[in-house]
């Protein structure tokens, strides 16, 4: 099966949304299910574990279960048909509110996660050199009385702070159970990857002083403005972006929204773009200020938003009493078009054309978050972007971003602790979040690991819930050394990823088809939403749900520790915290704030002005020591890629494609299927290079070459592509697997291994876009 560029896009918006007589006749799809059938009929024996190995499904009742898919952010609403008690086909749930109906290609391939070889079949210790993938099973007992003997060793010699724990999100019920867990045991250390959501949940803190996750009002906006943000490449809500693309462009000509794509490469998201403006990387957020030069220059604003309720728009004077320059003052000084246009090389008249048509728009909104989201980006970039949106009203309206609170559940007993937790608890954080430094920040996943390959000793142990960063965390050598560093290392994965390829012990969770669990508000959902994972099948494996297995450990430490945990099991604490939703979910399958309208201007800033900041006086609050002015200003502060442009002169970006799954959770085969024959050849990577540029440098397409950064080296192919800017190397993010089997492994690079670290000088969080790199013949 063969995927030219055009194919794919059918394919994206045809699969993965799913509605549509013209999309239910394409060959493209139906081509995709014969590929899917041979698979099931072919291969199953030799893609299968334990006692399920050779066996073809069997004839039974056909039934349906549904639930919530959770491989990735998006949160998708599933139907899964089952013959017998085996589930043989993954639907989007029609008239869930997330995507009603649709489903992405990660999602359809869920079957391939549920009985493939990733599975880890049951507790596994470490029998090897670490990472040697020697492995020898052992009972529950034995895997928990282990952990319970190293974790209270550590704690009775006064280390409780040396533990470490990494979730993939924070949301829900059973992060809530590690943090009690970290809590009563006596560490600080509690922490999960961060993303783009991290960084405009900050900006809100911010500028409009709330602790609230972001919304965006898609399907009611007309004037959609990406700042490189992949919309049909898995941004957001996979599904539900994909969808209001096509609500987009299902209006007539003069009805139907327009989309501008900001970003440096031709996307796929560019290609569907109305209009596409490629810029130098790394200048999104100098583009957002030459187009709000334009806006206020011109008085194309919101006037009645803006005089009424904004703070530093105007040169004006704070609480203190100290003056200080204004959003406007600076935007009209600094950031003219001509100035704008020498930083990121787009003409200082299309800069102006598209203030006006942003402006101008019934409906205009601005997103930001490169790619796919997954990395954190720039505090100052995010908050440029969002004072576009500031500008033109369209906070917390229709059609705009709106601040999203997060779903009320019932609270539980406050934890504890005895003095070793007290003390452990009130040691430093190894990533420094919440110092005088960074005191706005949550948690530096990146930073942990760069102190436990710094300092052995840092980290005595590590405990990893729903995450990979062995994988994902960019600088992948440091992340190995960090690991060498830490003694004992526990996985929960369901999956032996890379970090489960490198734990001393794993204790498999179940997967998310075989257990109860709850899956708060999605990323860039308006409003707020409750989903409930429940088991569509029966554990296939010798697995337990991570929330009983460290609910188990916790009562074998005993003391304060076991006290914090008065549950008899999940399902029990699951249906206490959720109580008064719990007749609903248990009928319907999620609760829905229908009808939520966010607060109305006169009360939605938490702020000490009590108005949306463009001047942000909580830097002053928290004792961050500013730059005088522009520091407290939404301005373009050059997040400079590492490494020498003498040595290295080109520059390396990370490019995301719909079909690779680039998270804690690894590619399916049904996904690497579909890559083009100038993505994957065979095991060896292309990288996207403009022609131009490889004739600078005697390369050709198809032809082998080195790609250096100051953090690693790969051997790839090139693949000459004039959709991405001159001098710009693009790389796709999630191949170079080692962990998972043959069917993932050896596959390409891992573009993590070539980027390094650099820091936001706010959050401190990863603002990394790229890195400089060199490309030689081989």
């Amino acid at each position: 099966m063969k995927l030219d560029r055009r194919t794919f896009i059918e394919l994206s918006v045809g699969f993965s949304v799913g509605a549509g007589t013209g999309i239910l006749l394409s060959p493209v799809n139906w081509k995709l299910m014969d590929d899917m059938t041979i698979w099931s009929q072919e291969l199953w024996p030799r893609y299968q574990l334990g006692g399920l190995k050779g066996q073809l499904p069997q004839r039974g009742e056909v039934t349906h279960v549904d639930s919530v898919c959770t491989l990735c952010p998006g949160g998708c609403g599933i139907t899964v048909r089952k013959v017998g008690d085996r589930a043989t086909k993954i639907e989007g749930r029609a008239g869930y509110p997330v995507n009603d109906g649709g489903i992405c290609i990660l999602g359809a391939a869920g079957l391939q996660l549920l009985y493939g070889p990733w599975r880890v079949p049951g507790p596994l210790r470490r029998a090897g050199q670490r990472g040697a993938g020697q492995w020898e099973q052992v009972s529950w007992e034995e895997a928990i009385a282990e952990a319970v003997k190293k974790l209270a060793a550590l704690r009775g010699e006064g280390n409780a702070h040396t533990v470490a724990c990494m979730l993939g999100s924070d949301r829900g019920t059973v992060p809530q159970l590690f943090a009690r867990f970290m809590k009563a045991f006596g560490s600080p250390n509690l922490m999960r990857t961060a993303t783009a959501e991290d960084t405009y949940e900050l900006t809100l803190g911010l500028m409009q002083g709330v602790t609230s996750s972001v919304g965006y009002d898609l399907e009611r906006a007309n004037f959609i403005l990406s700042f490189g943000s992949g919309l049909i490449e898995g941004w957001g809500s996979p599904v539900r972006v994909i969808k209001a693309h096509s609500i987009w462009r299902s209006a007539n000509v003069k009805e139907r929204a327009t989309v501008v794509q900001i970003e440096p490469r031709l996307s796929n998201t560019a290609a569907k773009a109305d209009r596409w403006y490629p810029i130098n990387p790394g200048t999104e957020g100098a583009l957002a200020l030459g187009l709000a030069h334009v806006i206020i220059k011109e008085s194309l604003y919101d006037d009645n938003f803006i005089r009424n309720h904004t703070f530093g728009f105007e040169n004006g004077t704070d609480a203190t009493g100290k003056g200080y320059m204004g959003f406007k003052r600076l935007v009209l000084t600094k950031y003219t078009p001509e100035a704008v246009s020498r930083m990121t090389g787009l003409s200082s008249s299309k800069i102006i054309n598209l203030a006006r048509a942003f402006a101008r728009a019934k409906y205009p909104l601005a997103v930001w978050g490169r790619g796919k989201g997954t990395m954190p980006g720039s505090v100052y970039e995010c908050m440029a972007v969002h004072a576009l949106n500031a500008l033109v009203g369209n906070i917390n309206r229709p059609g705009g971003v709106w601040a999203r609170p997060k779903v009320a559940t019932q609270g539980w007993p406050e934890v504890s602790q005895d003095a070793t937790a007290w003390t452990g608890y009130g040691m430093p954080r190894l990533d420094g979040a919440g110092t005088k430094r960074y005191p706005l920040t949550g948690h530096r996943p990146e930073r942990l690991f760069q102190m436990a390959s710094e300092k052995p000793g840092a980290v005595e142990a590590l405990l990893v819930h729903e995450a990979d960063p062995y994988y994902t965390t960019l600088d992948s050598q440091a992340v190995a050394r960090a690991f060498e560093n830490i003694p004992f290392v526990v996985s929960f994965s369901s999956y032996m990823d890379e970090t489960a390829h490198h734990a001393d012990l794993i204790l498999p969770n179940h997967h998310y088809l075989e257990r109860w669990e709850d899956c708060p508000t999605p990323v860039g959902l308006q409003k707020p939403l409750l989903g409930l994972l429940r088991p569509v099948v029966a554990p296939q494996f010798d697995t337990k749900h991570a929330g009983d297995t460290l609910m188990t450990i916790a009562r074998a430490l005993g003391g304060t520790i076991a006290n914090a945990f008065p549950w008899e099991d999940y399902e029990g604490l699951l249906k206490e915290t959720l109580a008064d939703q719990w007749d609903t979910l248990e009928e319907t399958g999620y609760v829905e704030q229908a009808g939520y309208t966010p607060p109305a201007w006169e009360q939605a800033f938490g702020t000490p002005s009590g108005k949306f900041e463009f001047y942000v006086s909580a830097f002053d609050q928290v004792g961050m020591t500013m730059r005088k002015d522009v520091g407290y200003l939404p301005h373009y502060e050059p997040v400079k890629p590492e490494g020498d442009a003498a040595l290295y002169p080109l520059v390396l970006i990370p490019t995301d494609l719909m079909r690779l799954a680039d998270g804690p959770v690894g590619n399916p085969p049904f996904c690497t299927k579909t890559l083009e024959e100038t993505e994957l050849k065979g095991n060896d990577l292309f990288v996207e290079v403009n022609p131009e540029t490889a004739a600078d440098h005697g390369l050709s397409e198809g032809q082998y070459a080195t790609l250096e950064t100051p953090k690693d080296t790969a051997k790839v192919l090139v693949h000459l592509f004039e959709g991405i800017m001159p001098g710009v190397i693009g790389i796709p993010k999630g191949l170079g697997h080692t962990g998972y089997d043959d069917y993932l492994a050896g596959k390409g690079v891992n573009a993590n291994s070539l980027l390094g670290v650099v820091e936001d000088p706010i959050s401190g969080l990863c603002a990394t876009w790229g890195i400089r790199a060199k490309l030689t013949r081989v």
